[in-house]
């Protein structure tokens, strides 16, 4: 049974088409991975199918009464709503209806015998639904929810409000887990967890019986829960069935069979036209010529689609630093209260670190405190010398108005227009994306705009927080190349082992230092 039919749908952004006639369905218990680069329009196909965005064209029909839960990294969480309140909203539906009951069991005392046998009846009824969808089990099914999450590690009493943007992300996750609709539409949803609680999630959703879509990079975690791949490109949609290496084989295969053809009909029309050419003047000739040209003219022209620009990495480098770069003295890392335990850590020339562990237990703080952009609550930090340090954030809260070309020149006034185009261009952004504003592109373009402010900087010590969240397979394996040539320092956090493991020469456990408690 089909619980989403998308025909002929065209939707496009300016003078930027991003879908031209494109069809879909979603079967029963399909496990959906949509993938493509950077930018071809898989968050904006979410928005579409949810009613977030209109199409310009095309049709799209839910089956009758399908509940839709959509993972969407911008929903509301109101001041002074704890994490357990927010959780428990997602079976507002069944407190209604105790609500609903109870008001039935207060009419009981003052009516007839006749109308009494109907209220016991209604309230039997909503009885038994309660008790089918588990509403005597709400809070256990909180609990579980909430430590495969690790949420517990915050504190399920915490506002929602004094939580970071990956942290928030996580509560969403897990009430939408927790609502149990017909289908699941997540959007990275592996950005903000770290390996335990992927693992978790992967294990999940290995066993959910419903539908999901999944739009994910991380191929590991994608091939191990996807039974079907959509694949956007060219503002098309195509459904491969099997996960994602067996989409790249048919791919690779259907890529070369193309090509081929092109190959041996460009070298027909290139023997026909030599033919019209040399005899259509002829009278002898010119029949033959001018039914050749009318077989051109009815010839269906194979095209290859135009290459996507791929990135091409490679940081600038500073002069050598001196052989310390930093040092902390019983360094305690917090906010309101401490996050670690006293740190004495040292990091040298030449060394390239990720730091590892759970969300939350602080590991953008130690950055942020080594840095010296915010205070630790005691100790110190002592920096090298002699160091250029580039920052990448996890997070840019704010709205950006700018276009790509005015970020990068606002960073390198000395540039000239061509200079700032090239570099854009280098990061695998198109001539249409580098003259966009920032806020319009995807989570993805945006991260290789920030990463171009980085590559164009001299630094020795590379400080990056989550760098591949967002970024699509060709932009994540030249940032592993290129950071694997960089020949400064580097300090990583990631969630994805497979992407730091051939950079880094160390991995410090963050959770040997957390003051957080773990179970």
């Amino acid at each position: 049974m089909s619980i989403l039919t998308v025909k002929n749908l065209s939707h496009g952004f300016g003078d930027r088409a991003i879908f031209e006639n494109v069809s879909f369905r979603l079967l029963h218990g399909e496990h959906i991975g949509l993938i493509g680069a950077n930018g071809e329009g898989k968050s904006t196909f979410m928005n579409i199918i949810t009613g977030k965005i209109e199409p310009d064209s095309g049709q799209i029909s839910w089956a009758k009464r399908a509940r839709v839960g959509y993972l969407d990294q911008h929903a509301d969480l109101k001041k002074g709503m704890t994490i357990r309140d927010g959780l428990r909203t997602a079976f507002q539906y069944l407190f209604d209806m105790e609500e609903e009951m109870n008001r039935l069991f207060g009419k009981m005392g003052e009516v007839e015998p006749e109308e009494l046998e109907k209220l016991l009846d209604e309230t039997g009824q909503i009885q038994d639904a309660l008790t089918n969808n588990d509403f005597y089990t709400i809070d256990a099914k909180v609990e579980e929810v909430a430590n495969g999450l690790g949420l517990d590690e915050i504190g399920l009493d915490r506002d929602v409000h004094d939580l970071s943007g990956g942290q928030r992300t996580k509560v969403l996750l897990a009430k939408l887990l927790l609502e149990k609709p017909d289908i699941l539409l997540l959007d990275e949803p592996t950005n903000y967890l770290d390996i335990e609680h992927i693992n978790w999630l992967k294990t999940y959703l290995q066993e959910y019986e419903n539908a999901f879509i999944l739009i994910s990079h991380d191929i590991p975690f994608l091939n191990s829960v996807v039974n079907i791949i959509y694949h956007m490109e060219n503002q098309e949609l195509t459904r491969y069935p099997g996960d994602y290496n067996e989409f790249l084989r048919v791919h690779e295969m259907k890529k070369q069979q193309l090509e081929s053809a092109y190959k041996k009909q460009q070298k027909e029309i290139a023997n026909l036209k030599d033919f019209v050419a040399r005899n259509k003047a002829n009278a002898a000739t010119s029949k033959m010529a001018m039914s050749r040209q009318k077989k051109l003219d009815k010839m269906d022209v194979i095209e290859l689609d135009a290459e996507k620009p791929k990135p091409l990495f490679s940081f600038k480098q500073a002069r050598t630093s001196g052989k310390m770069l930093f040092d902390t003295k019983d360094l305690i890392i917090g906010y309101e209260e401490p996050l670690s335990r006293p740190l004495n850590l040292s990091m040298e020339r030449g060394q390239k670190l990720a730091l590892s562990g759970a969300n939350g237990i602080g590991k953008t703080t130690l950055l942020k405190s080594i840095l010296g952009e915010i205070q630790p609550i005691s100790g110190s930090v002592e920096l090298g010398d002699y160091l250029y340090i580039g920052y990448f954030e996890q997070e840019l809260k704010e709205e950006n108005n700018m276009t790509c070309i005015e970020e990068i020149w606002k960073e390198f006034p000395h540039f000239t227009q061509q200079e700032v185009r090239a570099s854009l261009a280098r990061c695998g952004l198109t001539k249409k994306h580098i003259e966009s504003k920032v806020k319009v592109l995807s989570g993805g373009e945006k991260a290789k705009v920030r990463l171009c402010k980085l590559l164009n900087k001299e630094t020795n010590l590379l400080v990056l927080d989550e760098p591949t969240n967002h970024l699509d397979v060709d932009a994540k394996a030249e940032l592993k190349r290129a950071l694997q040539n960089y020949k400064g320092s580097v300090l990583l956090i990631s969630h994805e082992p497979d992407f730091y493991k051939d950079i880094v020469t160390d991995v410090w456990n963050c959770e040997d230092w957390t003051t957080k408690v773990f179970h």
